[in-house]
């Protein structure tokens, strides 16, 4: 289970319902099961179903039965939709849109948000964060990283920096890079399992 840091901005009910309203409101298009987003967001199932009752009576989110399943998509249509959207980008959506983005890059084993935004999130106090430093660890190709981290810029409206390293760097204990990184809050973006790389 993931440890649980204070929110961001304090306005939504819990660090869970900000995640899930990011991942929902982040990917309008989708629908996800309720056992899905209970394993996204790292809760028990009976406390998502409590999460997504409240923000279904709220008239945030949207569902549907198929069969058995119960699906649950971001309620686009609604007046809170628009200015909701620009602020879970801004506070919890750089590691959404970082997976979105990354996804598809090959050769990457794993990939991390540090520097400003992963001690923001993390809980510890300062200014908002005014770019996003990513770290890629694989061997990637550079043009492939690049244009990820711009389709990402230009959603999020800040600068994106992308660090590339390579597997045997990121586990040298001497480099200066590896050693700064490694010793300040770090976002593991994707499959929880990277947090012990």
């Amino acid at each position: 289970m993931r440890s649980e840091p204070p929110p961001l901005l304090p306005i939504f009910r819990s660090r869970h319902q900000a995640e899930l309203l990011a991942l929902l409101y982040l990917r309008p298009e989708q629908e996800f099961t309720l056992t899905d987003l209970a394993k996204r967001i790292g809760v028990p199932l009976t406390t998502l179903q409590r999460e997504v009752g409240r923000l279904l009576q709220a008239d945030l989110l949207a569902g549907r039965r198929v069969g058995r399943a119960h699906l649950i998509r971001a309620k686009t249509s609604g007046r809170y939709a628009r200015p909701l959207t620009e602020l879970l980008t801004l506070t919890f959506g750089p590691h959404t849109l970082v997976e979105q983005e990354f996804a598809a890059v090959r050769e990457v084993e794993a990939v991390g948000i540090f520097g400003s935004w992963a001690s923001r999130y993390r809980g510890e106090p300062g200014p908002p964060p005014n770019d996003i430093d990513i770290m890629v660890i694989g061997r990637p190709s550079r043009a492939d990283v690049y244009e990820a981290a711009d389709r990402v810029e230009r959603r999020l409206g800040v600068p994106v920096n992308p660090v590339i390293l390579p597997r045997e760097r990121w586990e040298e204990a001497a480099d200066p890079l590896v050693e700064q990184i490694r010793s300040s809050p770090l976002v593991w973006v994707g499959e929880p399992s990277r947090e012990s790389t």
